[in-house]
């Protein structure tokens, strides 16, 4: 069976308020023309569909584009999407039944009652079944009915919720697993502040929503959405996709590509990741004004100059905006002690919790916690 694993689409994301729309179509293009050369049985889509949890009537209409470009070029796959923390989970979730029957399937909410189990798919090929579980992003609090007892009265980790919503399914190891997921997944024996986060992602404080990568044991391929850039969380076989399209500055210099799957019998499986090739590329270029305009391309660029001179403020920006139509940001390496003092105070440097803990000292373990997700809560709300 042929997989292909993507995540974090972001459609209608802006990038310093660049429209991305042309560049997310041509790579979206790029997708459909794999999937029209390999035939994938199935297409995953690990969740962050959309940047925006009410997406623009134009992201809407970009991403049915691309649902008609993946079924024109793959019409016998089976495409499987789950909703991301930047996602509405509801709008997302709408319309399974109808969807399903044409073979997509969108999977916006997790399991709500505890009746309920996370939704799995049965597909069959020449070695027999293979089983997919589609997880929606989770919230602890989210499915609290579903996984914590009666008597407690904490609110439940994300390691410890997401641990017991897989334990309460039954999977069954002599056959082929696979889980669909979109959290932040801590390979054993790494510390959260350890995995290199790109500015793009939102990020918890104090690292709240990591969960240990045990709990992926059960499967025999984890396609994970939630962090940008690629990465294996312990095994080829539990992996980050990353963006298919840079979504920060940070994101620079990666290679962007889709995971193709081929699973065999239980315990055959390669990974090989096919290439993507942006429309414009997301660089940082780096040198004194007069090198830097020699560099200039159709890109999106963000400038660091490293002149120590006194620059004509008004004249540099309209040089560069010259040189590069796709301009981000320019950023002096060296600082000038009149012009430049308008850097933030040590206050206005501060994270959120940080800043909160400075003015309220006295706050207990307790309170420390309740801190920590009114700031996480606020964080995801601005998505």
């Amino acid at each position: 069976m042929k997989i292909f694993h993507l995540s974090d689409l972001h459609i209608g994301l802006k990038l310093f308020n660049r429209d991305l729309s042309e560049d997310q179509e041509a790579i979206f293009r790029q997708i459909a023309d794999l999937a029209g050369r390999e035939k994938p049985d199935v297409i995953l889509v690990a969740g962050d569909i959309y940047d925006k949890a009410v997406p623009s009537a134009e992201a809407v209409s970009l991403f049915d584009r691309f649902i008609s470009l993946l079924t024109d070029a793959a019409p016998e796959a089976e495409i499987m999407m789950i909703s991301g923390n930047h996602d509405s989970a509801a709008r997302i979730n709408i319309f399974r039944s109808v969807l399903s029957r044409q073979h997509i399937h969108m999977i916006g909410l997790p399991p709500q009652r505890p009746e309920d189990h996370i939704e799995q798919i049965t597909l069959q090929d020449a070695f027999g079944l293979v089983h997919f579980y589609l997880l929606p992003f989770v919230r602890p609090s989210m499915v609290r009915p579903v996984v914590a007892t009666e008597d407690e009265t904490q609110s439940l980790s994300y390691d410890e919720t997401l641990h017991r919503l897989i334990a309460r399914e039954k999977i069954n190891t002599a056959e082929r697993n696979v889980l669909v997921s979109h959290q932040f997944y801590l390979p054993v024996g790494k510390n959260p502040d350890e995995i290199e986060r790109m500015d793009s992602e939102i990020v918890t404080v104090g690292n709240i929503d990591a969960i240990r990568a045990d709990v992926l044991a059960p499967f025999d391929y984890a396609a994970l959405g939630h962090i940008h850039k690629p990465m294996r969380v312990g095994s080829d076989f539990y992996r980050y996709c990353g963006t298919p399209l840079a979504c920060s500055v940070s994101e620079s210099g990666q290679q962007k590509g889709v995971i193709l799957i081929e699973m065999k019998e239980k315990g055959r499986i390669t990974t090989q990741v096919l290439p993507l090739h942006p429309l414009h590329s997301v660089r940082v270029i780096r040198g004194t004004l007069e090198d830097v305009l020699q560099q200039g391309c159709e890109d999106f660029v963000s400038v660091v100059l490293t002149d120590k001179k006194d620059l004509d403020v008004i004249d540099m920006q309209d040089r560069l905006r010259s040189a590069f139509p796709r301009l981000l940001e320019i950023r002096r390496e060296t600082v000038r002690s009149a012009d430049y003092r308008a850097s933030l105070s040590p206050a206005e440097r501060m994270k959120p919790y940080d800043l909160c803990t400075a003015f309220l000292p006295d706050l207990d373990a307790e309170e420390q916690q309740l801190l920590r997700q009114i700031i996480n809560d606020v964080q995801e709300e601005q998505t």
